[in-house]
C-alpha cells in the first residue's frame, strides 16, 4: 500500500514534465504517471499535461527526499511554483 500525490504546474511544457518524470523514476520504488489536461483547449502558454501522479515518494529515505525537493525547486524557480495535491487514497503496489 503506497500513498500518492499529484504535482501540477500549468505553465510547464510537455518536454519538461517528461524530463522531471525521468528523474523521479530513478528513485527506487517511485512510479510516475502523466495526467491529462482538463478540456481547456490548446494554448501556447499553458501545459499540455494536467500534471504528474507520483506514488511511493514519501517512503524514501531522508537523503532521497532532499534530492527530490531540490529537483522540484529547480523547476519551480524556472517555470512556476508547483500545486501539490495529496491524495488520502492508498493504492496497492
Amino acid at each position: 500500500m503506497l500513498p500518492k500525490f499529484t504535482l501540477i504546474n500549468h505553465q510547464l511544457p510537455l518536454a519538461v514534465y517528461r524530463e522531471i518524470a525521468a528523474h523521479l523514476r530513478q528513485f527506487e520504488g517511485v512510479t510516475v504517471s502523466f495526467l491529462t489536461t482538463r478540456d481547456r483547449g490548446f494554448s501556447y502558454t499553458e501545459s499540455q499535461l494536467g500534471g504528474l501522479e507520483i506514488i511511493g515518494a514519501n517512503l524514501l529515505n531522508d537523503g532521497d527526499k532532499i534530492r527530490i525537493d531540490r529537483l522540484l525547486n529547480y523547476y519551480a524557480d524556472r517555470y512556476n511554483q508547483w500545486e501539490i495535491q495529496t491524495d488520502p487514497t492508498i493504492v496497492d503496489a
